[in-house]
């Protein structure tokens, strides 16, 4: 399991019962996860002391209870040397999924061993948190995503984390249209990161369904490879798509055509009351040093 443990400003106290019970910053916040099957709960008391809670509709969707007034509409939190803004939404996520520190230690550590000009397209890259990660190693960043709401968010985050004055393009667009526009372009890329959803609609109602786009997309991304590619991470969240689904695309797309390294493992955040780990879904790798 590729386990993120370095965080020092989040960490789940406690999961149990289809729930997690989370610190961000100095608040805790108490969130569905159906993952935490189990029932016990090691740290009972906390469960009841949270500053915001949310509650899932059994019509659909949901919305947060808060009992700390004096709990800001957004704040920040770091990972190492960056910096991020968080805020609980509507669809009972922050703005961030801390899982995948873990792969932003990964991209920054390839970005900085490679002694060269790197560039990186981060595809449904949501708030930018592998966007930050790799512009603070030093890699030149296109941000993609349909929503232009969260590549407003990414932007800001990447100027809370210092970066503002680095080198990266934010686009609004489907990311299918926009990767075989970048064919036509010419345009390549040493990294290419994905993180891509279940299921979704792009900006002008395009449908995006992971079981039919994932391994087209992943063969199209090959086009825009530079002639020394990097690496490749591909991200999911589907239930019932297995690492190794990951993994096979990985071995039929890029290790066939570049030769490299490749894995793919669940990703987990430790349980601190528990001991217990709590998976995070599943994460492609495929690099080339």
């Amino acid at each position: 399991m590729y386990l993120s443990d370095k965080w020092t400003d989040y960490r789940i106290v406690d999961a149990s019962g289809g729930e997690k019970l989370e610190y961000w910053g100095k608040y805790l916040l108490r969130r569905p996860d159906p993952i935490a099957v189990w029932e016990e709960k090691s740290d009972i008391q906390r469960w009841n002391k949270v500053d915001g809670w949310y509650h899932r509709s059994k019509s659909g969707g949901g919305k947060w209870q808060i009992f700390n007034k004096a709990m800001p509409e957004k704040w920040q939190i770091r990972y190492r040397e960056l910096v991020f803004n968080v805020r609980p939404t509507g669809f009972k996520h922050t703005g961030l999924f801390p899982e995948q520190a873990v792969n932003w230690d990964w991209i920054a550590g390839l970005v900085k061993r490679a002694e060269r000009p790197v560039k990186v397209l981060n595809l449904f890259a949501y708030t930018g948190g592998a966007t930050v990660s790799a512009l603070s190693a030093g890699a030149e960043v296109c941000h993609v995503d349909a929503s232009k709401g969260m590549v407003t968010w990414a932007k800001e985050n990447v100027i809370a984390s210092g970066l503002g004055d680095r080198k990266v393009r934010y686009i609004v667009d489907d990311v299918v249209k926009f990767v075989k526009r970048e064919i036509r372009r010419g345009n390549k890329y040493d990294g290419i990161i994905m993180d891509p959803p279940s299921y979704g609609r792009g900006p002008s109602g395009e449908v995006w369904k992971i079981e039919n786009e994932l391994y087209p997309l992943v063969s199209d991304c090959m086009e825009i490879m530079s002639d020394q590619p990097l690496f490749m991470l591909i991200n999911s969240y589907t239930t019932g798509l297995s690492a190794q689904v990951l993994k096979n695309v990985l071995s039929l797309t890029m290790a066939k055509r570049f030769g490299g390294e490749l894995d793919a493992d669940e990703i987990g955040l430790p349980i601190s009351a528990s001991g217990l780990v709590l998976p995070c879904g599943i994460s492609g790798r495929w690099w080339k040093e």
